[in-house]
């Protein structure tokens, strides 16, 4: 039982229940071949992205740049915005066994190697326990016992989420899970996934990434093989609807078919410079 329920396992299930909150989902297919043949060069030079990186800066620069609109979140009933570009990155812990995040503040205005340099900075201090609110929280609330923990559970969101009162000293406020949250399952090998909206989160989107896989697309009329990389989104129907959903869809798909954008600092950035 003690391997099957790890923290995460025990308070999840004080989280969830059943399914019943307004929830809208999406996928998309995106053309990752050149992404991939820059990734390559910029490795064979010595600095070393993924394509997990590339997306963490897409997705920054849509919502900080492009559909500002969508970074916000819910408090006593208003739409308010955020005053912080914050994406948030999952990722695994001993072996996938557990997970942590690596939040990247104004992430709109990194380059994908600030980004890159920033999320294995975080993740190594996370691996030595230098950064481990986020576990101490999970084991925090994982030995409430187990008739009281989904009532303490419910308590937090209902002070958090219903009053809009932030408890700092849990780490819980507007921007505990950031702007939106970015997640990679392909590295497990699944294909495509539709992720949970974390209950008084605040989140507007969850996108989940899968595994890239070569495919047989049709380009200028004939029938070509590119590397295609699934991406699928779990979206608060209070915040977004289709329309928010098609713009980040599509500035996602144009800043990674032309991801020599994401290696340079945005021309927002370049020119306040001057």
């Amino acid at each position: 039982m003690e391997k099957v329920n790890s923290p995460w396992r025990v308070i999840s299930t004080a989280v969830y229940g059943a399914p019943n909150e307004g929830k809208i989902y999406g996928m998309l297919d995106i053309d990752v071949t050149d992404a991939w043949e820059m990734i390559k060069a910029n490795r064979a030079e010595g600095r070393r992205i993924t394509m997990t990186h590339l997306v963490a800066g897409a997705i920054g620069r849509a919502i900080g740049w492009d559909i500002p609109e969508m970074n916000a979140f819910v408090k006593r009933g208003a739409v308010v915005k955020r005053d912080e570009v914050i994406v948030t990155v999952a990722v695994n812990m001993h072996g996938g066994k557990e997970m942590t995040s690596v939040k990247l503040y104004d992430a709109h205005k990194k380059t994908v190697f600030e980004i890159a340099d920033e999320i294995r900075n975080r993740v190594a201090h996370a691996r030595s326990g230098s950064e481990n609110d986020t576990m101490e929280n999970k084991s925090f609330m994982a030995k409430i016992p187990w008739p009281f923990r989904r009532m303490a559970v419910l308590l937090i969101r209902f002070i958090t989420n219903t009053l809009g009162i932030q408890i700092k000293s849990m780490g819980l406020g507007h921007n505990a899970f950031g702007s939106i949250l970015l997640s990679n399952i392909g590295s497990h090998g699944l294909t495509t996934g539709m992720g949970a909206l974390f209950p008084g989160s605040k989140l507007p989107a969850v996108l989940i990434m899968g595994k890239e896989e070569d495919k047989a697309v049709v380009r200028d009329g004939k029938i070509v093989i590119r590397k295609i990389l699934p991406l699928t989104g779990t979206f608060d129907h209070r915040i977004m609807d289709g329309y928010h959903g098609g713009m980040l869809a599509h500035h996602i798909k144009r800043y990674l078919e032309n991801a020599e954008l994401l290696a340079e600092a945005p021309v927002e950035m370049k020119t306040q410079a001057v």
